[in-house]
């Protein structure tokens, strides 16, 4: 008997992307919050269920935590200590939500998913940044990585919790992969909507829109390239998510490494070449304990629920921390290549191709011990291929999550300045036809300031 999705479907899941647009981006917003401004006052966000639109003197991070208009718990663990982040940029700040019949997502009390935030500078450059949340965290988990730094520059800033949130996201939609799929409209839809409130706040829509993000966020921006490239001048993609139909993906390298790494913490060399050689890089083993106990069960179980619901029958997200062997349905035992045909359907709704349509810089860790980069970007840079409009840079001793860094100083490095360097590089790119370097891998610097400076070159 096939698994019972708890959430019903949504009229949007039915939709075609122009129905879509008309239906859900073009309706005025219902209810404005208390804490309107008068700068504020006038700006409607598209196809808004609920909105408040607040002026502070400050939003950036080194505001919005004093003002609750973030949410450190959201941006956690994704940047080293250390990092200079500017502040003291004044602006309009919307936050609300679009219709949605899900409720994961508990930010501001609201229980209500497809929750974002948009940000609008005093001083504003004309550009426009929109990005998705990464992993199942909420809209202001890029806040201090990514708006903070575009804010200083003088960008407008978007960013959407992806439609569903937290460790139960598979819990939504009516289909096998149907959560995953949301991401995309979602991203697309606040997109459109940012654009008009752009135009609305300042007079004119903007010149300039860069899409990205950081891991599942990284992922979107891949795919918004590949797949609405028309509304972007161009994106960076910081270690995203590879989903392809066949392999691999997230449910072909984890179940094999959380079969063989019991033994492999013990000294067993055949377990550990095993994991070798489901991707992770020689010399990623320090980091093997942390990643076992806090991301790759949790990763492998709820992505597979999600795309294989049936796989542990009525069970939600399997059982954690099983052995091989030791109950039906253990994710140690799982093997997606011989998985039916309709769970490589499933995620082929939601693969990637590689045939982004604008210019795009990936970055993407050596000692990634989530996402490792032999299955992951370099599979995704070759499915690119030689095209005039890419560049892709493997970040030496980079890891999954910069918060790391502390703990293994002489191991990894933070990718955090060198996506910065890399979304000017992007700039000089799109707006003033200035090639980036070529394509490289970025060697870690014997010394130096790693937290804050990074060359691409």
């Amino acid at each position: 008997m096939a698994a019972i999705r708890r959430s019903p479907a949504r009229w949007w899941l039915a939709a075609t992307a122009a129905g879509l647009l008309t239906a859900s981006l073009l309706s005025p917003a219902t209810a404005y919050g208390t804490e309107a401004c008068p700068r504020g006052h006038r700006l409607t966000v598209p196809g808004a269920e609920y909105q408040q639109v607040t002026c502070l003197s400050d939003l950036t991070t080194t505001g919005t935590v004093a003002t609750g208009h973030t949410d450190p718990a959201d941006w956690a663990g994704l940047h080293a200590p250390g990092t200079r982040n500017p502040s003291h940029v004044p602006g309009v700040q919307v936050d609300g939500y679009f219709p949605d019949s899900s409720t994961l997502n508990s930010s501001h009390g609201w229980q209500h998913d497809s929750q974002f935030v948009l940000r609008l500078p005093e001083r504003w450059n004309g550009g426009l940044v929109v990005t998705g949340a990464p992993g199942v965290r909420e809209q202001y988990a890029n806040d201090f990585i990514i708006s903070d730094w575009v804010l200083a520059r003088g960008y407008a800033f978007a960013a959407t919790d992806k439609g569903n949130v937290g460790t139960r996201f598979y819990t939504d939609g009516k289909r096998p992969g149907d959560a995953v799929a949301e991401w995309h409209i979602r991203v697309t839809q606040l997109t459109v909507a940012a654009k008009a409130v752009v135009a609305q706040r300042y007079g004119h829509p903007p010149t300039r829109t860069y899409v990205t993000g950081i891991s599942n966020g990284g992922y979107l921006a891949r795919w918004q390239l590949e797949n609405r490239g028309w509304l972007y001048d161009g994106g960076v993609d910081w270690e995203g998510t590879l989903f392809t139909a066949e392999g691999p993906n997230l449910l072909t390298f984890l179940p094999p490494t959380l079969r063989h790494y019991p033994n492999a913490a013990t000294g067993d060399e055949a377990a550990h070449q095993a994991i070798l050689a489901t991707g992770f890089e020689p010399g990623s083993e320090r980091l093997w304990p942390f990643h076992h106990s806090v991301y790759w069960d949790l990763t492998q179980r709820i992505y597979r629920e999600e795309f294989d619901p049936d796989y542990d029958g009525e069970t939600l997200a399997g059982y954690p921390f099983c052995t091989p062997g030791s109950v039906p349905g253990c994710d140690a035992d799982y093997d997606y290549l011989s998985r039916p045909a309709e769970v490589h359907e499933a995620v082929g709704r939601v693969s990637l191709t590689g045939d982004i349509s604008k210019p795009m810089i990936s970055l993407h860790g050596t000692l990634d011990t989530l996402l490792p980069i032999r299955v992951d970007s370099d599979v995704y840079a070759e499915m690119v291929g030689d095209v005039p409009h890419f560049r892709y840079y493997r970040i030496e001793g980079g890891n999954h999550v910069d918060g790391l860094y502390p703990a293994y100083p002489d191991l990894v490095r933070p990718i955090l300045p060198c996506y910065r360097t890399a979304f000017i590089a992007l700039e000089d790119w799109v707006e003033r036809w200035t090639a980036p370097p070529t394509s490289s891998t970025v060697s870690k610097p014997d010394s130096g300031d790693v937290v804050n400076t990074c060359s691409l070159e």
